[in-house]
């Protein structure tokens, strides 16, 4: 077909087969494992084969299918090794590509976008695309004034694909729990919902693009290519040169590479909003490339894809996050508890101890109580592991915490970056970049 599929009983019948494959593999496996075959071979053959079905159908499928595996697989690092590593090659490849629209189908959507007459603009187009999304592909070309460019451009039908695949998705949220253990699939598909409509209107991508381009401009760090013509599905910027990801350095980097792209893509992430009034929203390691320095300026990170971007009241982060981080640090869990009630996370009626709260949110405080912070694989299993009993104290603590409504897209998007950085298993100087970056953090609560 030449764009998103766009028959829901497919696409449904296609999604609803990924739980029901699972299972048959696991019933397979047991057979196998009667039948004398090692359970570690049996385990990591269903392992392997399930990601391989997986990643391909929600990659195939696009629209709100693959966004939600692009989603996913931010948290890959958080799997046990043995159920982690057959899927490690299968997310990686989900997060740099995706099956192509036909010529005709992109022709169509120029026309559509740009007029009849848009090759006046765009005198240069390569037919086959240089990158694949969730919602849309991207074409290397040359604008009028020579200018290198990348022409994104919107899938035909991916704002129904996308509503119906995460409707789909909330529903079948519990046989999908079994594909990756430990990750809530239902309230990130609901988040990813939640969002769609900012997400498939490009002018607002367009608007806050170039918002970063202007702040990051020259940045000998950084770079955010300008916005040349946008659309609502269509959008023209800068080409950012090379072709290696965060993704590349996650699956092959040296301790050095990791440590410095690892520190770079933390202080855009946590740091951007103090600068721009905005959040990146997007943290997955796809929208991180490595642009080579030239004339020997050291190599710079370009960050790309502004569809999921928060934009904060007042310009800048919560002054709540800052303070609460203090006052966790601090160890002073008397406060940390008053300061809760008082925003909001813990609601009238509610009793929550302060030792027991110390015992839940302590441990996730680690990687700024020193001056730099190793973040593994290790790491973030271990904070999984102690949140994923529903009987256990710390997890009736977190029962008992509310998340105000305009903190959610933070949490993800934080969330995601740690995921990202224990993949990466970098060493960075955590703490410096919280106390540069909330605001709160080094003054007193009022």
């Amino acid at each position: 077909m030449a764009d998103l599929p766009r028959k829901a009983v497919t696409r449904t019948a296609r999604m609803a087969a990924l739980p029901l494959g699972y299972a048959g593999r696991q019933a397979l496996g047991v057979g196998k494992r009667l039948g004398g075959a090692p359970a570690e071979v049996v385990m990591n053959e269903v392992q392997t084969r399930t990601a391989a079905q997986l990643f391909k159908t929600l990659g195939e499928l696009k629209g709100g299918a693959m966004k939600f595996g692009q989603a996913l697989s931010i948290f890959e690092g958080a799997l046990p090794e043995e159920i982690a590593a057959p899927y490690r090659e299968q997310l990686t490849k989900l997060q740099d590509s995706a099956p192509p629209m036909s010529r005709a189908v992109v022709h169509q959507q120029l026309v559509r976008e740009f007029g009849a007459g848009w090759k006046r603009k765009i005198v240069e187009f390569d037919e086959e695309a240089a990158a694949s999304a969730s919602i849309g592909q991207v074409h290397h070309g040359r604008w009028v004034d020579g200018t290198e460019v990348a022409v994104k451009l919107q899938y035909p039908g991916a704002e129904q694909a996308m509503l119906a695949d995460l409707k789909q998705i909330t529903r079948l949220a519990r046989t999908f729990g079994g594909l990756l253990p430990g990750i809530d699939v239902k309230l990130l598909a609901e988040e990813l919902r939640d969002r769609v409509a900012e997400e498939l209107d490009y002018r607002l991508e367009a608007e806050a693009q170039s918002r970063f381009a202007e702040v990051y401009a020259d940045d000998p760090h950084y770079v955010v290519p300008r916005v040349m013509e946008f659309s609502q599905r269509a959008i023209v910027t800068e080409w950012v040169p090379g072709t290696s990801s965060l993704a590349k350095v996650i699956s092959g980097g040296t301790q050095e590479e990791r440590d410095h792209w690892g520190e770079l893509y933390a202080r855009f992430l946590f740091e951007s909003p103090a600068r721009t009034g905005l959040l990146h929203a997007d943290p997955h390691p796809g929208n991180f490339r490595l642009v080579p320095g030239e004339g020997g300026a050291p190599d710079r990170l370009a960050v790309l894809d502004y569809g999921a971007v928060a934009r904060l009241p007042g310009g800048e982060l919560p002054v709540a996050l800052g303070v609460l981080s203090r006052l966790s640090l601090g160890d002073d869990w008397d406060a940390v508890v008053t300061f809760l009630r008082q925003e909001g996370f813990i609601k009238p009626n509610i009793r929550v101890r302060p030792d027991d709260l110390r015992s839940y949110l302590g441990p996730f405080t680690e990687p700024a109580r020193t001056r730099t912070f190793r973040f593994s694989r290790d790491f973030l299993r271990a904070q999984l592991a102690r949140v994923q009993d529903p009987s256990s104290p710390e997890v009736q603590v977190a029962f008992r915490l509310n998340l105000p409504p305009e903190y959610l897209l933070v949490h993800r998007t934080w969330t995601g970056a740690v995921g990202v950085l224990c993949q990466l298993e970098a060493e960075v100087p955590f703490r410096e970049i919280l106390e540069g970056s909330l605001p709160g953090f080094a003054t007193s609560p009022g």
